[in-house]
């Protein structure tokens, strides 16, 4: 990926990274959360090939299971529709976070049928398009971050979408107001607590704006303040949405449906209407 050759500095003093160095004419200040771009219409224009009433995200009759490990998913089934918020709640090792990375392509089923955007995708190379249309937030955030400071984590994105470095500055201000983070650009990412970390890797995802977002415990190590501020931003935004979380209350106060993983499928959790 292209980005500017010095993004990858670590800066010393603030204003040292491009991305926090304001421009000749001073940029205004960050909306407010309801301002967001992502939040100013009450749906998105439906991804190109998906019909308007037809899911984002289908599965049929999914099978897997690790080598030399017990099946996982056995006749698995799933949909997502625009604009659903759906929670994911199950046992540790019931399969949660693998069904997250095999809806990014990242791991392949045995046998069934995984259908995204109105595309069946068979093979490695049918998810290529999907990086920043879908948005994973990682179980581990070590595995998120990877630059050296804060705005150039939250900027990788959004410079591999193609913006330019005015564009990429405002989101990252924006991004980082919006989680209560306004002056973290020049934080070191590896100093940061786990919970610090957690926040950041949030922004990096919502920072691309994808169409829809996989977030696997995106409440993990946060304190009741920062806890109740993310779960207000992702109330507030359009997009069809998968959270796994063993926080039963957060997924019925914030989710459309639930569905426990159990025994290799998925169940409707008794509380499902908890939004309806």
């Amino acid at each position: 990926m292209t980005v500017p050759g010095n993004l990858h500095k670590t800066p010393t003093e603030p204003g040292d990274s491009p991305l926090t160095e304001p421009p000749e004419n001073s940029l205004p200040a960050p909306p407010a959360v309801a301002n967001h771009p992502a939040v100013q219409s009450s749906a998105q224009p439906d991804p190109v090939g998906c019909e308007p009433s037809s899911p984002l995200i289908r599965l049929e009759d999914i099978h897997f299971q690790y080598e030399g490990q017990p099946p996982l998913f056995q006749g698995l089934a799933f949909q997502l529709r625009a604009g659903e918020k759906l929670g994911i709640i199950g046992a540790n090792g019931s399969g949660k976070t693998t069904f997250l990375l095999m809806l990014m392509g990242l791991v392949q089923p045995q046998r069934g049928m995984i259908e995204i955007f109105g595309r069946v995708r068979s093979r490695p190379g049918d998810f290529d398009d999907l990086p920043g249309k879908i948005g994973l937030l990682f179980q581990d955030s070590d595995d998120q971050l990877f630059c050296p400071t804060v705005a150039e984590d939250v900027a990788f994105g959004p410079f591999n979408q193609g913006k330019s470095v005015v564009e990429v500055r405002q989101i990252v201000r924006r991004t980082l107001a919006e989680l209560g983070l306004e002056g973290w650009e020049n934080r070191i990412t590896y100093r940061l607590s786990g919970g610090e970390k957690r926040l950041v890797a949030l922004a990096t995802v919502l920072a691309m704006d994808p169409q829809v977002l996989l977030l696997d415990e995106p409440t993990a190590g946060l304190d009741p303040t920062a806890s109740a501020r993310v779960e207000s931003i992702l109330a507030s935004l359009p997009q069809a949405m998968i959270i796994v979380s063993h926080d039963r209350d957060f997924l019925e106060r914030l989710c459309h449906r639930i569905l426990i993983l159990r025994e290799g499928i998925f169940f409707p959790y008794p509380k499902q209407d908890a939004r309806s």
